[in-house]
């Protein structure tokens, strides 16, 4: 099943996998992704008309925000570009602007589809790929024939003198030859995986220079390393090693840019999410003139972007009308209304995500499948320590990440993250050399790393 045909019921199921709790806000997303396919259905007219139903996030840090965001771009291949509100300035002062959005927004696009050709042109690449590594293996010897090294010569025949292989030659490529063979069967029977092999590759040129972005929407940086000729570098790496290598570059060989370039807008166009974070911080309006770089100035520069302009980048003009933003803020000090009536009215779906309660953080330690719980024991089973969390250690975690949470900051599950790092810091350094291999992490364990620091509330704030 596509994603597009996914009913929202079976999104917001996708999303429990990962995502604890917050159901209006996954309700929404999912309500959101659902009307991109209800979309498509319709015809050409119609379906320029409907815009997106962007949506304004409204909670505390480390709710699940970003996490619905990105999970819900997973889920249906779309480019997703987050970023900060804050990162821009008003037209007229230094800084980023916000066309860069739409920019990066198809760079982003530009990078999965051309991940996707890459893997589709593999299989045609193997063959030319195991040829080149022949060729590294079992050279064959170069023509002394002028007629052979020289296809131009070749087009005039009987102009240029020609001269027959020796016996010498001729035995020196049959055996050549004869030698070449036996590399093939040993390759193709994966006994020469660790020989070692000299390839070129190309060196990767530093990206970001210090230009600018021009108007046009190019890079200068990218259009002066346009002008160098390719750095290239051998490498002495093993043939399973090279195998990756000349495969990923006879794939490249492969690609229609013009087609990835077309195929990539059209994705960030039709598909895009711009998830749009702090965008409390620039709530507010600047009257009398008191803020020096106006928080409304970059409300009405982002405007024109989410209510759907056309934005120039280096691979063609690139529309933002059906883009999906997803903007987010905890509005502790601002409200939604401080926004500008014209952003407010661009973001018609409003939902709040609840502060996490201590099952809420118990719940996000075992039950995702990428579980924080699951990922330690995997790093540490890489050194072959194995752990084992008991019911009342998990309790134990989440009730002081939420007591901690209560007298200080708030940042939700990220605290999990900080309590774990302490828990596990000993075990951590010692997994190596450690004479215990099974380690049981139980609430008393938990308590005796971290009540010190819970209990003292400087210490508290200050390492936790």
């Amino acid at each position: 099943m596509s994603f597009l045909e996914l009913t929202p019921r079976e999104i917001v199921a996708q999303l429990d996998l990962h995502i604890i709790g917050q159901n209006a806000a996954k309700r929404a997303v999912a309500v959101a992704l659902r009307n991109r396919f209800r979309r498509a259905k319709l015809d050409a007219a119609t379906r320029a008309d409907i815009a997106p139903k962007n949506i304004l996030m409204i909670g505390p840090t480390g709710v699940g925000k970003t996490e619905i965001a990105r999970r819900l771009a997973h889920l249906c291949g779309a480019p997703l570009l987050k970023i900060e509100a804050t990162k821009f300035t008003e037209v007229g002062y230094v800084g980023r602007d916000v066309d860069a959005i739409a920019r990066d927004l198809v760079e982003i696009a530009i990078g999965m589809v051309e991940k996707e050709r890459l893997e589709e042109a593999k299989p045609r690449a193997k063959s030319a790929a195991r040829e080149r590594l022949l060729d590294l293996l079992a050279p064959m010897p170069k023509p002394q024939n002028p007629m052979a090294a020289n296809p131009f010569m070749s087009q005039f025949p009987g102009m240029f003198p020609t001269n027959a292989p020796s016996e010498s030659e001729r035995l020196q490529f049959e055996q050549a030859a004869r030698l070449r063979e036996k590399m093939a069967a040993k390759l193709d029977a994966g006994e020469l995986e660790n020989a070692e092999v000299e390839v070129e590759v190309e060196e990767k040129r530093p990206q970001n220079v210090g230009f600018m972005n021009m108007e046009a929407g190019g890079d200068m940086s990218e259009i002066l390393a346009g002008l160098m000729p390719q750095n290239r570098k051998k490498r002495r790496v093993k043939t399973s090693e090279a195998r990756a290598i000349l495969e990923n570059q006879e794939a490249e060989k492969l690609l229609d840019r013009d087609a990835i370039a077309s195929d990539a807008i059209e994705r960030a166009q039709e598909r895009g999410i711009v998830f749009l974070d702090e965008i409390d911080k620039i709530a507010g309006r600047s009257e009398g003139g008191n803020i020096a770089i106006s928080r409304e100035g970059v409300q009405r520069d982002l405007l024109p972007l989410v209510e759907g302009a056309t934005v120039a980048t280096k691979y063609g003009p690139v529309k933002t009308d059906h883009v999906l933003f997803i903007a987010a803020g905890a509005f502790h000090v601002s409200k939604p209304s401080d926004l500008i009536p014209e952003l407010q009215g661009r973001f018609p779906v409003r939902v709040e995500l609840e502060p996490l309660e201590e099952n809420d953080l118990r719940r996000i330690l075992v039950e995702p499948s990428t579980s924080l719980l699951r990922q330690y024991s995997a790093l540490l089973a890489s050194d072959g320590v194995e752990l084992e969390w008991s019911e009342d250690g998990i309790a134990e975690l989440a009730r002081l990440a939420a007591q901690v949470n209560a007298s200080s900051e708030n940042i939700g599950a990220r605290r999990l993250h900080t309590l774990l790092e302490r828990v596990l810091e000993e075990i951590a350094f010692e997994a190596p050399e450690a004479p215990e291999k099974h380690i049981k992490i139980t609430a008393p364990y938990v308590r005796a790393r971290l009540s010190h620091l819970i209990d003292d509330d400087d210490l508290s704030r200050l390492m936790l």
